[in-house]
């Protein structure tokens, strides 16, 4: 089957400003399940200058700069990709003993894994709850990683939230909601603590409806040995499947962002999206 994707980001200004150079996360990456038919992309005003390349975490980047100034900054995109059938499941942990928790990196795997297994302060509350779900688990990695997500999923009120970086985990579990990108930065760090490398992931996800209303999806992707990541979808309480389409993944969510830069200017901005995804 084929998606088309067409998705429309515009920023207006106030006042006329100068657009800094812009890092733009647009292009889904490969998967097994996913293959990128075409990709089109229309900048405007136009820049002076545009690149594209892999950034460190291996997303695809279009670089641009800008001359002279604008009141505005349209990005429009274009993507058609070839989805196949896909099993989340499909998949050995291996060595055996990480069938149950803790987790045993090798010293070579930590060293990479690092930056995505850089936890932040939790509270003794949050902590206990997931020390107590990783204890009805028996343990289990696989029953721990389900677990967690399906009780997240029941525990917190999914809510959108245009702008804004996710809230830090105890915000998020003291107010039992949260966006998409709040529930899955408050996933990641709970299994940061507990010694599970983890990492944010924007993208896309595909559900089918009548009246559908989309936006870009956050989830994450927990790495497993003998597996490498997989991923988990708090808001959905889910493993992530073939309807998810991946953009951008980073062990930190700024670098997730499908816009990045700056202006120099004294202006107010207004931040529009629009988003259709259609089965062709």
């Amino acid at each position: 089957m084929k998606y088309e994707i067409n998705h429309v980001t515009k920023y207006s200004f106030t006042n006329m400003v100068f657009f800094e150079p812009h890092y733009l996360r647009f292009k889904p990456k490969f998967t097994p399940y996913c293959t990128l038919d075409s990709f089109d992309i229309n900048i405007h005003p136009n820049p002076a200058g545009t690149s594209e390349f892999m950034d460190v975490e291996n997303n695809m980047i279009h670089f641009c700069w800008f001359e002279d100034t604008h009141r505005q900054m349209v990005i429009e995109t274009r993507t058609i990709l070839d989805i196949t059938d896909f099993n989340p499941f499909n998949f050995l942990v291996y060595p055996d003993e990480n069938n149950f928790l803790p987790l045993l990196y090798t010293d070579n795997l930590k060293k990479l894994l690092a930056p995505a297994l850089n936890a932040v302060f939790l509270s003794s509350d949050l902590i206990k709850y997931g020390e107590e779900l990783k204890d009805a688990s028996k343990y289990n990695t696989i029953d721990f990683l389900l677990n967690l997500t399906k009780q997240i999923c029941a525990d917190f009120v999914l809510e959108s939230r245009m702008t804004g970086q996710p809230h830090e985990p105890d915000i998020t579990f003291n107010l039992r909601k949260g966006s998409c990108r709040d529930l899955a930065w408050f996933q990641i760090q709970l299994l940061r603590y507990m010694g599970i490398a983890s990492r944010f992931v924007s993208g896309y996800y595909y559900i089918p409806s009548e009246k559908p209303e989309f936006e870009l999806h956050a989830w994450l992707e927990v790495y497993i040995p003998g597996a490498g990541w997989i991923g988990f979808d708090p808001s959905h309480g889910i493993v992530t499947g073939n309807d998810h389409i991946p953009i951008a993944c980073s062990a930190d969510h700024q670098n997730t962002m499908p816009v990045t830069g700056s202006i120099r200017g004294d202006a107010a901005s207004e931040l529009k999206n629009e988003l259709k995804i259609e089965l062709i």
